[in-house]
């Protein structure tokens, strides 16, 4: 539970930042033109998908929908005991980012994102923390189940 706090935290800290501190559509180069910080509101899901959809769609699809699926991600992450260390810590990046676009789209009706990156063949959309969070808790739930599955295979041939 401390990590999704903690995903949240960061996240709502950041974006706190980037709306008092950074006028829209503004660029600040931080490492060249490969990493630049600027502010749009984003009212669509990941890169702005849906953003023009009719507000009945967005309501359910983009409110109500994450509210049920991170309700259940909190009470699997609760009451599942057994589930390994990389997996739990992948599920709680993932609803502690969730957490916090979802908190920005329920308080402001729209997501705070104001991170761009373009590195060689590495270019982004604008992006937030919560984003990040969200990655990388996929990755590591990703890695935990091929990693499971790893240690399972060599279980069955060891036997």
């Amino acid at each position: 539970m401390f990590l999704v706090l903690a995903n949240v935290g960061c996240d709502q800290a950041t974006k706190h930042i980037a709306r008092n501190k950074l006028s829209y559509h503004e660029e600040i180069n931080v490492i060249g033109r490969h990493f630049i910080l600027t502010k749009v509101e984003n009212s669509g899901a990941f890169l702005s998908f849906g953003h023009d959809s009719p507000l009945y769609i967005r309501l359910v699809f983009l409110t109500v929908l994450p509210c049920l699926v991170l309700a259940f991600g909190l009470y699997y992450l609760i009451r599942n005991k057994e589930a390994s260390l990389l997996f739990a810590i992948g599920i709680a990046f993932a609803i502690g980012g969730g957490i916090g676009n979802l908190y920005d789209r329920i308080l402001h009706g729209s997501v705070t994102d104001f991170m761009y990156i373009n590195y060689l063949f590495v270019k982004t959309g604008i992006f937030n923390t919560a984003d990040v969070s969200i990655m990388i808790g996929m990755f590591l739930i990703l890695w935990s189940f091929i990693t499971n599955r790893k240690i399972d295979s060599e279980e069955h041939i060891v036997q």
